[in-house]
């Protein structure tokens, strides 16, 4: 085998292997109430997200960076499986899992894009860069609107208080898109009043 073939094959092995990003259910339902999505699918749509957002961004934000980001951050649930935010979980095992993930899956990848892969991926992670942080803001808005379009979705079945959503989600996406998160959150405020109306019915 040429190193030309060798490096193909490396790279079709990982591509064959995140096929299996489909099979991993989330706890976020689509927009029609219809199912429950797959990580693939949420990938696609928060870079779809980052695009149509991007003049949202701080201006030293590379939109390019935010996408290649968020189509590899959920990747390692292959290995790891989906941890919603409102889930009660051991979030330093969850850590453990993820990383342990990240390197055996880019591993499969010529030594070249392991590299940037992962480093990409443990940027996002910690958060820090502003592309990270821009990524961070779009991959938590995006369940949102898809909990407010199904009548409080997964919000309802982990017992979600308005509380608690500002805390985990509100403050991640206000960091990266202020203006993105005061509109949502005017429609989030919407939905617990109603909510909250009813309970006191």
């Amino acid at each position: 085998m040429t190193p030309s073939e060798a490096r193909l094959a490396q790279q079709f092995a990982f591509l064959n292997e995140i096929d299996k990003l489909k099979t991993i259910l989330r706890a976020s339902e689509l927009t029609d109430n219809s199912r429950f999505e797959n990580s693939a699918e949420h990938s696609w749509h928060i870079c779809m997200y980052a695009m149509v957002l991007s003049d949202q961004a701080a201006p030293d934000v590379n939109i390019n960076r935010v996408i290649k980001m968020l189509l590899l951050h959920d990747i390692v649930e292959i290995d790891a499986g989906d941890h919603p935010i409102h889930e009660a979980v051991d979030l330093a095992a969850v850590e453990a899992k993820e990383a342990a993930a990240a390197t055996r899956i880019f591993g499969l990848l010529p030594d070249d894009q392991r590299d940037d892969f992962h480093t990409l991926w443990r940027e996002f992670e910690a958060a820090q860069s502003p592309d990270a942080v821009f990524a961070k803001s779009v991959d938590r808005v995006a369940p949102v609107l898809q909990n407010l379009a199904c009548g409080g979705g997964s919000w309802n079945k982990y017992n979600v208080t308005q509380d608690q959503l500002e805390t985990r989600v509100g403050a991640k996406v206000a960091r990266g898109a202020p203006a993105v998160w005061a509109y949502v959150k005017a429609r989030v405020d919407e939905h617990f009043a109603r909510r909250n109306s009813k309970a006191a019915q």
